[in-house]
């Protein structure tokens, strides 16, 4: 397997063009589409990162078994494949046929924009078994370019569409054209099979293995998913207006720093999922992604200024003293997530539950103790402080019964 020592670089400016540009989008569309017809196409955009946890799980799933047995490539690859395209064309039918009910809920303008949506969840499913493969190889610069290729085109293409004609259906339709360059470059990254020089093992590869890891990984990233976007429900029901939009300003922020430090974990789940280095690599990637929430945090305290402007303006001045913590929240989430991806490297998916039971105890605390915007601050920085530490002590557990089990191996 190729494995480029300047893949660390690459993976990381990829991603962060990717971020801009899926960002810049969104100003694009904010800007030309109104309030009205951008709220439309904000809920198509949610919907498609719910439907996207089929795609990190599909990715999640091809990257650990071949890093974990690299002989196995070829048949690995030819499994995620066969289960990745089954996997989409199924969830797209589904979306598709479900179009009139999509169309109601998310209250479009019409039919066509839900049926898009079907469509998109093709390729963007797709996207992820070829990802999972290139990351699984540690073929960074192919990855680096799929990651390019999943913002720039969506923003070129999607921003000219909008500009053209400033409707909802034309903004689904360039997010429709974006996600198919992914896939293209990915398809030809691929177009060869890599020998390798492993000798493969006795793990069984077959459709339902991958299936069912892949379920598994689908329901802790949904979980996560779950944790980390429903402080902004909880704001809607238990604040007024005016303080709900400051959360959701501040939490502008906390994603910024959530997923800044995204391309560690793109680099270190491979590692992650070898016995040989898991510990390591997870020891090095807590400290990197804590490193980065550090400068985050200082930045917004000293700089409370500068990230005012960021999150929404002057509108936003009564958060300007809080946004330290959001930053805080932020780093805290992005370690969470480090260790969710930890835990699918090492099979271990019984612990999700303690997502699960965070996501439990957040809206019971938030309604027991929360009255302002400082009071749901601190709920949520609690139970995600908990829960990291609860994730960070099974999987040092787990590591742990691992090097014991290696020992005695030896």
């Amino acid at each position: 397997m190729r494995d480029d020592p300047r893949g660390g670089a690459a993976i990381a400016v990829a991603i962060g063009v990717m971020n801009i540009a899926t960002y810049g989008f969104q100003i694009v569309a904010a800007r030309a589409l109104g309030p009205q017809q951008y709220g439309a196409l904000a809920a198509v955009m949610n919907l498609l990162l719910v439907i996207s946890v089929a795609s990190l799980a599909l990715q999640a799933t091809a990257a650990r078994r071949i890093a974990a047995a690299p002989g196995d490539v070829a048949a690995v690859e030819d499994g995620v494949r066969r289960v990745t395209w089954r996997a989409a064309l199924g969830l797209g039918a589904v979306l598709v046929l479900a179009a009139p009910l999509v169309n109601e809920l998310l209250r479009l303008e019409s039919v066509g924009t839900a049926v898009l949506v079907g469509l998109i969840a093709v390729p963007l499913t797709v996207m992820g078994g070829l990802a999972g493969t290139l990351q699984g190889e540690r073929r960074w610069t192919s990855l680096a370019l799929l990651y390019v290729a999943a913002g720039v085109p969506r923003l070129a293409v999607g921003s000219a569409l909008i500009l053209w004609r400033p409707e909802e259906l034309t903004a689904v339709v360039g997010v429709l054209v974006g996600a198919l360059a992914p896939v293209a470059v990915g398809v030809y990254a691929l177009r060869h099979r890599l020998g390798g020089d492993h000798a493969p093992s006795d793990t069984d590869h077959g459709t339902r293995s991958l299936v069912r890891e892949s379920l598994r990984n689908s329901q802790a990233l949904l979980a996560f998913f779950a944790v980390t976007n429903i402080d902004v429900i909880i704001a809607r029901n238990l604040l007024d207006d005016h303080d709900s939009g400051l959360y959701a300003g501040g939490l502008i922020l906390t994603k910024a720093v959530l997923f800044l430090p995204q391309f560690v974990v793109v680099l270190a789940f491979p590692s992650m999922s070898t016995g040989a280095d898991r510990q390591r690599a997870l020891r090095l990637s807590l400290v990197l992604v804590a490193a980065l929430g550090a400068v985050g945090v200082l930045a917004a305290y000293l700089l409370s200024d500068v990230a005012l402007i960021f999150v929404g303006g002057d509108d936003y001045a009564e958060v300007r003293g809080e946004l330290w913590l959001f930053a805080i929240l932020g780093t805290l989430l992005s370690m969470i997530q480090l260790l969710v991806y930890a835990l699918l490297a090492r099979e271990g998916g019984r612990a999700v539950l303690l997502l699960w039971l965070a996501l439990a105890a957040l809206p019971v605390l938030a309604a027991t103790l929360v009255g302002s915007v400082e009071g749901l601050l601190t709920v949520v920085l609690a139970v995600n402080a908990v829960l990291f530490v609860a994730l960070l002590g099974v999987v040092l557990l787990r590591g742990g019964h691992a090097a014991h089990a290696a020992a005695d191996d030896d």
